[in-house]
């Protein structure tokens, strides 16, 4: 991120426009809302804010999923059933 915002200080016109550009560059770059408030220094809820006031698509909660594929199937030690 670019300069630091001291906690508190609010953001108006241009500075806050730059900053909502950079949360929204690295919310899609994978970071999550909460490194985007400790490293610009605001609240949870500002940086939700931007992202939602400049269109941002949130992802679900929980983070990324594992493919299938990669998840426990029925035959892995200790799953198998006594027949």
């Amino acid at each position: 991120m670019s300069e630091a915002v001291k906690k508190g200080e609010r953001l108006s016109g241009e500075r806050r426009e730059k900053l909502a550009k950079e949360i929204a560059e690295g919310y899609q770059e994978g970071r999550s809302i909460r490194q985007l408030a400790a490293e610009t220094g605001r609240s949870y809820g500002a940086v939700h804010r931007l992202l939602v006031d400049n269109g941002v698509p949130l992802r679900g909660r929980g983070g990324a999923r594992r493919p299938k594929s990669a998840q426990g199937s029925s035959t892995t030690p200790g799953n198998q059933q006594k027949g």
